[in-house]
């Protein structure tokens, strides 16, 4: 069975193999020389510096670890080539519940880049699973975690340039 492929755009491509670069080239040195200090002074069974280092150089490399995976099976969205007439992975999507008349702006991302905080939801949501193959002026509704119905009317939908 083949791993599922991670969908990213050239965004999020560009942050692992910055934050990968960052794991291997400045945090495992930075942990190696905690690791050396703690060693320094004397013995490690009751060395608290030393078990948070050991634990920060397994956290470190499980972490280069997942995103070697990632990177591995990673399908890149040119945004370039993202369709504009309906709603697909790349684009940035501006919303208006109906009910509370609140706008919101959203962009639609693979699950590995999903960041709610930050305005990215996954195509994998239940909002982006209704948003995918809409079209500007479409009327939407999503269940929300409690079983209740939003109704979200699509405003605009637009691109993020890939250069940006």
């Amino acid at each position: 069975m083949s791993e599922k492929k991670n969908i990213l755009t050239y965004e999020g491509l560009r942050a692992l193999e910055e934050e990968l670069q960052d794991l291997k080239l400045n945090k495992r040195q930075q942990v190696a020389i905690k690791i050396k200090e703690a060693r320094e002074q004397g013995d490690l069974s009751e060395n608290a510096e030393y078990d948070a280092a050991k634990d920060e150089q397994r956290d470190i490399e499980l972490r280069i670890e997942e995103i070697d995976k990632i990177l591995k099976n990673a399908e890149v969205i040119d945004e370039e080539d993202v369709d504009m007439n309906a709603i697909s992975i790349g684009c940035t999507v501006l919303l208006r519940d109906i009910e509370f008349d609140e706008e919101m702006e959203y962009k639609i991302v693979g699950s590995t880049e999903a960041d709610c905080l930050n305005g990215k939801i996954s195509n994998e949501s239940p909002v982006g699973i209704a948003l995918i193959g809409s079209k500007e002026g479409d009327k939407i509704e999503v269940e929300s975690p409690t079983g209740e119905m939003i109704k979200y009317e699509i405003l605009r939908i637009s691109r993020t340039n890939a250069t940006d």
